[in-house]
């Protein structure tokens, strides 16, 4: 059974090569080129996933099984949420969607719905500080532009 684990690195090593793609599509920041862009994350991600990909075809799992019963469904609406979560990213700004997307993938795993998007809306409020203060990113805010201090 590992050619399963093969196809599925083969699959994520073109996913890792379009995302990475994407990620030199970026504009040039205003003024000039730096040495932390907006493509540095995404090209980082894509070069982990690569790697792991690379393993994943080289040193597949020899009992593994496609997972068809619910953790397969369960896979498939975590991919969904993915999906869902980057299509709203732009108009609902990075806190929301980011709230609803943990929030809905913490629920998914067994947490109670309060607790999971509690936790949702921490990492989202978290991780855009750190992006837009530490690493000087500026993640887009949607509706809660209102809230920007300039």
């Amino acid at each position: 059974m590992t050619f399963n684990d093969r196809i599925f690195g083969v699959l994520l090593i073109a996913l890792a090569v379009a995302y990475g793609w994407g990620a030199t599509q970026f504009p040039e920041p205003f003024g000039g080129s730096e040495g932390v862009g907006p493509e540095t994350f995404p090209l980082l991600l894509s070069v982990v996933l690569a790697l792991s990909s690379l393993y994943l075809i080289v040193r597949p799992d020899p009992d593994n099984a496609w997972p068809w019963s619910r953790t397969g469904a369960e896979l498939l609406i975590a991919v969904a949420v993915l999906i869902v979560y980057t299509a709203l990213l732009q108009p609902l700004g990075f806190i929301l969607s980011t709230l609803l997307a943990v929030g809905t993938l913490c629920w998914r795993m067994g947490a109670s719905p309060v607790r999971a998007y509690v936790t949702g809306g921490v990492a989202g409020v978290v991780v855009f500080l750190i992006f837009n203060f530490a690493l000087d990113l500026a993640l887009p805010l949607g509706p809660l532009s209102v809230l920007e201090v300039n």
